[in-house]
């Protein structure tokens, strides 16, 4: 029963990091640019719910909306501060160099305001643990809670991007901004209302992250955010379902990795699979090769 175990963990981290990654994708897929702050947008949507829950002792769904909204709106800010100014730069370079900066912004902010001390996260999840197997095979509920959630989010995403104007609007703005802008689409609120769901789902995978791992610090963001853009780039970056399945694999190949070869060099594991698979298919799993216009 240990495989199975271990599989069902590396579902669920992999959910997390599909969560994540799919912040990633969309505002890859529809700005075409890194939001390499988005780690710590994790970071500050677990704290807000740890202040909620544990200073304020507001419930956990109550604390986690409230933490999708501060994120939110920091997400609106930061696209409005950080990156629409430099939207039209010469070099994409100067957005990247940017996003690193938010990023090491918000970790020393928090830092600042919490210290480096290691804060005891409480779980949002209320669910007792799943017995099989005459108890050999134990699933808890934040692995129960978080592959459900995952799965509701990627289907919820999927029929907002095709169902719905703004979604509709998204798709026109990844083609051609130039083209949206002439048909009538405010590509500036398009793109900032990415930031906002990007970064509302920042918010929900860091409680879920932190309820599956209960310890907080200003750095908890930084290599899941690293690791779920590699299982965006490892699904096909601007791809939703492509985001789930690398977001999942990637979940799998780290928990066996540490399971059965070593947990020391379970990152290099990930990072060296990812290696691979952009050799043998440089647009990922599901990702589309793109047509350069000259």
């Amino acid at each position: 029963m240990s495989f199975l175990n271990y599989l069902i963990s590396g579902i669920s981290l992999g959910s997390v990091y599909a969560i994540i990654a799919l912040g990633y994708t969309m505002v890859y897929g529809i700005a075409k640019m890194l939001n390499f702050a988005h780690g710590d947008i994790i970071m500050v949507g677990a704290y807000v719910v740890f202040i909620a829950m544990s200073n304020a002792g507001i419930p956990a769904i109550p604390a986690v909306l409230i933490s999708m909204l501060v994120c939110t709106v920091m997400g609106i800010l930061i696209e409005r501060v950080a990156y629409r100014p430099l939207r039209g730069a010469a070099s994409p370079l100067a957005v990247l160099i940017t996003a690193i900066g938010v990023s090491y912004l918000l970790q020393n902010l928090a830092l600042l305001i919490f210290s480096s001390n290691t804060k005891s996260f409480t779980s949002v999840v209320n669910l007792p643990a799943l017995k099989l197997a005459g108890g050999q095979l134990t699933i808890s509920g934040e692995t129960i809670v978080t592959i459900i959630a995952c799965i509701l989010i990627v289907v919820g995403l999927t029929t907002f991007i095709n169902r719905t104007n703004p979604g509709q609007a998204m798709l026109a703005v990844s083609e051609d901004q130039g083209a949206a802008k002439l048909m009538g689409i405010n590509v500036n609120a398009t793109i900032a209302l990415t930031f906002a769901i990007g970064s509302a789902l920042a918010a929900i995978a860091g409680a879920l992250l932190c309820s599956a791992y209960p310890s907080l610090t200003p750095y908890t963001g930084s290599m899941p955010g690293i690791k779920a853009f590699v299982a965006a780039v490892f699904g096909g970056i601007g791809s939703i379902p492509g985001a789930m399945i690398g977001g999942i694999l990637l979940g799998v190949i780290e928990i066996f990795s540490k399971a059965y070869i070593s947990a020391q060099i379970a990152d290099a594991i990930v990072f060296a699979v990812l290696i691979v698979v952009l050799l043998v298919k440089p647009t990922g799993i599901l990702g589309r090769p793109i047509q350069e216009k000259v």
